[in-house]
């Protein structure tokens, strides 16, 4: 097994539930010695969060997905004898990476002066809500309140609906993703200059960064972008399922659509024989063809639209997803060890490198596991 394009580097991980822990993984995922630092008694929050393991006494699956190829050590940072420990670590560190708020790294002795002095080469990862400037700075941050603020669940709704929240934590996941890039460039820094820098990354700039197409056309014209309503775009219900069908890039969707579904072509009529007419008339044309749907099963419908060269997939569940033969294909899921034997399957790197690829060296850790490991390689 390749031991990683990262092999060498030392990351020691602080930080909890998502946004920092997905960093780490992705850095242990290509071959970093990722160290955990948990809190002492209880650990990273994100091992109690997840009921369904709970009821089966098994590691939280919110946990595993986010923390393989890591080591663990739990550490209460506010004793004298633990943060020795941990300043021992940082002080053989290449990578910081933690999501304190602002203040609290300083309180322990790790904030960033501090340990610049100590170990210039150190490359020190801050992930939090806000920031550290702003009317916000000490303020709580969650994926879900972020989306609330920064705009995306009110632009998400449908026309005069509630705000719309995504369910998986994508800012989180963003997030993480910046943070490693981040991370990466001031690796590329560090072997020019010898030092290390402070790389940071928050909630609220990601979820705006997301929209930075809709934000664009908001500042330059004052117009909400909503991409399904730039095309005649639809979700049918089939008899089984439902089906989106994109309007986009073709001059004609209509009529390709009623083609498809062997009904007479409805683009004839003079305001809907241009796509600007379909989008304007979109809930007459989903009248129209919505009967037909509804008497096919999906792998039918997608069939003859696809024939007709119409953008077009199943509106699956996220089980249906996990279970489709394209991700089954790309080797997007890995089967990880878990501490008691047992076998969890989980979602591994997306990112494919054709010589140096992410590979799974450890599934995710109990708690202080290898307290032992590391204490005797500090030599304490």
């Amino acid at each position: 097994m390749s031991k990683g394009i990262l092999d060498g580097l030392i990351v020691i991980d602080m930080s909890e539930v998502y946004q920092g822990p997905l960093a780490a993984q992705i850095l242990g995922d290509f071959g970093a010695d990722v160290i955990k630092v948990e809190r002492a008694g209880s650990g990273e929050v994100l091992r109690l969060s997840d009921p369904a393991s709970r009821a089966k006494a098994m590691m939280s699956s919110h946990f595993a997905a986010a923390n393989r190829n890591k080591r663990s050590i739990a550490l209460d940072a506010k004793s004298d004898s633990d943060n020795a420990l941990l300043q021992a670590l940082l002080d053989r560190a290449d990578v910081l990476i933690h999501n304190f708020r602002p203040g609290v790294a300083e309180r322990l002795g790790i904030g960033y002066e501090a340990l610049h002095k100590r170990n210039p080469r150190l490359i020190y990862g801050w992930a939090s809500g806000y920031g550290d400037t702003g009317p916000l700075a000490t303020a709580g941050g969650q994926d879900l309140i972020i989306q609330s603020l920064s705009g995306m669940a009110r632009e998400s709704a449908p026309e005069g609906g509630l705000p719309s929240f995504v369910n998986p934590p994508a800012i989180d996941y963003a997030s993480g993703q910046t943070l490693v890039q981040g991370i990466l460039l001031a690796l590329l820094a560090r072997e020019k200059t010898g030092l290390g820098q402070r790389v940071a990354v928050n909630l609220l700039d990601t979820a705006v960064a997301i929209q930075s197409l809709e934000a664009a056309t908001t500042m330059m014209h004052g117009v909400t972008t909503k991409w399904f309503d730039l095309a005649p775009n639809f979700v049918f219900e089939t008899s089984d399922g439902y089906l989106t069908v994109l309007g986009f890039f073709r001059p004609n969707p209509l009529q390709s659509l009623c083609k498809a579904m062997g009904v007479a072509d409805a683009s004839t009529a003079p305001r809907l024989d241009t796509p600007d007419g379909q989008l304007a008339h979109r809930a007459e044309i989903h009248a129209l063809l919505a009967p037909s749907f509804r008497a096919l099963p999906t792998a039918e419908a997608l069939a003859r639209v696809t024939a007709e060269d119409l953008l077009c997939q199943p509106t699956q569940s996220l089980a249906e997803a996990l279970a489709h033969p394209q991700i089954a294909a790309s080797g997007l899921l890995i089967e990880a060890p878990l501490p008691d034997g047992q076998t969890a399957r989980l979602v591994g790197n997306p990112l494919k490198l054709s010589d140096t690829p992410a590979t799974l060296r450890k599934g995710p850790p109990a708690l202080d596991a290898d307290r032992a490991a590391i204490t005797a390689w500090l030599g304490q």
